[in-house]
């Protein structure tokens, strides 16, 4: 074999080798490039909703704990519902309570309360007038309000509700017991007239 048809040969050994190594630099090319875009592809997978429920980046909460929460919601909702029915019988039971206790005794039973201080008496200064004299208001006061609550009407008791107005403007709203005592003669004569009133009245509160 000749020289020349040696390096012919030789010529032609080197093209494939070159064309072999072009084959291959582009195949690991390609490769690296469809491995970044498939990674790219996963990396945007990851943070979308799947058909199976929301991707990495959005926390999955399960079924049951919304579940539990709602009926937690629920429970808290009727609890205090509970307590706000519960607080405003209790204010309606209060109110009626109240109003019990401040209505007017009948006519007679507040007069049989004038009556029983009749028989009682105090020496003016005495430790006991604070007691008395206040009860003697008092019940004056009572018969006053019962008197004015009446179903016949004020105008069955038109004198007695008259003398214990002039009593309680003689008062002046002061009703400690030193004033009580300075008017003494006419917290007790307001007592004795009405009660004098009274026993010709029968009619009137029996």
């Amino acid at each position: 074999m000749s020289i020349r048809s040696i390096r012919s040969i030789g010529s032609i050994g080197s093209i494939g080798s070159s064309r072999s190594a072009r084959t291959d630099a582009r195949g690991a090319a390609t490769a690296v490039v469809a491995a970044v875009v498939l990674g790219a592809f996963l990396v945007g997978c990851s943070g979308a909703e799947t058909s199976q429920g929301p991707g990495g980046e959005v926390p999955y909460v399960a079924p049951s704990a919304n579940a539990a929460a709602a009926s937690k919601a629920a429970d808290d909702a009727a609890a205090a519902k509970d307590a706000k029915d519960e607080a405003k019988a209790n204010a309606e039971a209060a109110e009626a309570a109240e109003a019990e206790r401040n209505r007017p005794v009948a006519v007679r039973d507040a007069f049989a309360g004038l009556q029983a201080t009749l028989n009682d008496n105090c020496t003016p200064g005495s430790s006991n007038c604070a007691y008395f004299l206040g009860r003697v208001h008092d019940e004056l006061a009572g018969l006053d309000k019962s008197m004015k609550a009446d179903a016949q009407g004020p105008g069955h008791f038109k004198e007695p509700i008259a003398r214990i107005a002039a009593l309680r403007k003689t008062l002046n709203g002061d009703t400690s017991t030193d004033n009580l005592e300075k008017h003494r003669s006419e917290l007790i004569g307001t007592r004795d007239r009405i009660n004098t009133w009274m026993q010709g009245h029968p009619e009137d509160y029996r």
